[in-house]
């Protein structure tokens, strides 16, 4: 491991069930947003199913299938209802 990291933010209920708002994750090389979150529900079981929430990139919408780097801020939260 080459000491790269993220930062992670949680929000809403996603925040309330990981029971912090913010952390730092170990990131050597890039990979998939899904593959990130099959990472996050190993660490946060209670996440599942991981597959419905949303994720922002540096502050930007992105698909499961983008790409997370070392560097990155990753915000993760539920996707949001209206009416």
């Amino acid at each position: 491991m080459n000491g790269a990291m993220i930062k992670v933010l949680y929000f809403a209920h996603v925040a309330e069930l990981t029971k912090t708002r913010e952390e730092q994750w170990p990131l050597a090389q890039a990979l998939t947003g899904a593959d990130w979150l099959a990472q996050l529900e190993v660490r946060y079981p209670q996440l599942s199913p991981v597959k419905r929430l949303k994720l922002a990139v540096n502050q930007y919408h992105v698909g499961h299938d983008s790409l997370i780097k070392p560097g990155d801020e990753v915000a993760v939260f539920e996707p949001v209802t209206g009416g």
